[in-house]
């Protein structure tokens, strides 16, 4: 009796194996950015509690609501650029921590 067993069918690919692979990253990189867009979050309302300590002047006269429009967009912008790259460190030290948190569910 000669059985022979495709390896195939037993193994996975190595396109398969590149799916998982490139699931894995695609995962972690959206993880990556989560935690940046979270920073950000942070740092604006950091800026937004930091703006109201700051008395109005009087040098410029208060526009109204467009104002404030946009000196939240402003404030949410220079928020994303401060947690750009590595940051403050507070969305580096989240993705570090969830990294972890994702391997160790995943070896169980």
């Amino acid at each position: 009796m000669n059985l022979k067993i495709d390896p195939r069918t037993i193994l996975p690919s190595d396109n398969q194996l590149n799916k998982g692979d490139a699931k894995k990253d695609k995962e972690l990189q959206a993880l990556r950015r989560s935690c940046r867009e979270f920073e950000a979050i942070y740092v604006n309302e950091m800026y937004k509690s930091m703006r109201k300590t700051v008395p109005e002047s009087g040098l410029f006269e208060k526009k109204g609501m467009a104002e404030d429009v946009y000196r939240d967009m402003l404030d949410m912008e220079m928020a994303r650029q401060t947690a750009a790259g590595d940051g403050m460190g507070i969305g580096k030290a989240m993705y570090q921590q969830l990294h972890k948190l994702h391997y160790s569910k995943a070896e169980k």
